[in-house]
């Protein structure tokens, strides 16, 4: 089968490309969101190839999973061709709603033609989907090997954008654990993040690749997921494949996806500085519980039953 896709969000493509099909990504000689192309800090197959928005008009494809409302429009303007019509579509939902509850409609709420792919069973619950065909698919993680080390005490934590997505990604409460453990940060778009940790920021590290992250990462005795309002960060399930213990916010899809024997999970914040304290007391206790929280992550979040899940998903639409 042959999948149009967008690199949207680099780290689920990463598992998603790693499927059984051919993925046709658009680029763009910019490489602007409408066509970032083939990642560059991420390892993709050759299955995943590089189309121009020029040559996707006479080149074929079986299905398109859409990721942003604006690429309906995209995909009739680049091929001639509508999305649920002419051609099958998905919707892949990556996001928690925003606003007021009482908002909280999908874009494609309107439509029974194209199917709404979520990524959570939260998700699912919380997004006003109206007469579109729902499904989800749980999250599916290329698993990097064990490499916790857990040497350095201090806690990891991975968040893009720190400054834009402050209160989403709960950057103000990071900093209130860094008050008792000290906290690395990692992602891209770092800019401004001392300011956001006065206390306890014990570095920042912008734009790594991927086995380098991993690398990093592995070397800090946990990492810390203190966002609010997302779907299931990457990144925590990632952490829990390297064999890192985890402290979580009890927030959004987090306490179903993270078992007690992982980590700490609570909505209490002096509750989570205060297990971080308690990790970088105890380094056996912390590694016992990176090694249960890989076991658990691989059996859930493993790629098989991701892949399978999706190809599944493909053939009902594509049928």
């Amino acid at each position: 089968m042959r999948v149009l896709v967008w690199h949207v969000h680099g780290s689920y493509l990463t598992s998603l490309v790693q499927g059984p099909h051919t993925y046709l990504i658009p680029v763009t000689p910019g490489r602007d969101a409408d066509g970032r192309g083939r990642a560059r800090t991420w390892t993709w197959p050759a299955s995943a190839v590089e189309v121009t928005p020029e040559a996707l008009r006479e080149t074929g494809f079986d299905v398109v999973i859409l990721q942003r409302p604006h690429e309906l429009e995209l995909v009739r303007e680049w091929t001639g061709r509508r999305p649920g019509v002419d051609v099958p579509a998905l919707y892949l939902e990556h996001n928690t709603p925003r606003g007021d509850v009482g908002d909280w409609r999908h874009p494609l709420a309107d439509r029974s033609d194209v199917p709404v792919v979520h990524v959570t069973p939260f998700n699912a619950a919380m997004w006003d989907t109206g007469r579109a065909p729902t499904v989800v698919v749980e999250h599916g993680i290329v698993d990097p090997g064990y490499r916790y080390r857990g040497d350095r005490e201090t806690l990891a934590v991975c968040v893009n954008e720190p400054v834009r997505r402050r209160r989403v990604a709960g950057v103000d409460l990071a900093a209130r654990v860094a008050r008792d453990v000290p906290v690395e940060v990692y992602g891209m778009g770092l800019d401004g993040v001392g300011a956001l940790v006065p206390r306890g920021l014990a570095g920042a590290h912008d734009d790594l690749p991927q086995h380098v992250l991993h690398d990093r990462l592995g070397a800090h005795r946990a990492y810390l997921h203190p966002y609010r309002w997302t779907s299931l960060g990457l990144s925590l399930l990632e952490a829990m494949t390297l064999g890192m213990p985890v402290v979580v916010l009890a927030a959004t899809a987090a306490p179903e996806a993270v078992p007690a024997a992982a980590g700490v999970v609570s909505s209490d914040i002096d509750e989570l500085a205060r297990g971080a304290r308690e990790l970088v007391a105890d380094p056996e206790r912390a590694r016992a519980m990176g090694l249960a929280g890989r076991h658990h992550a691989l059996r859930r979040f493993g790629l098989g039953r991701f892949l399978d899940d999706w190809d599944a998903t493909l053939k009902e639409v594509a049928r």
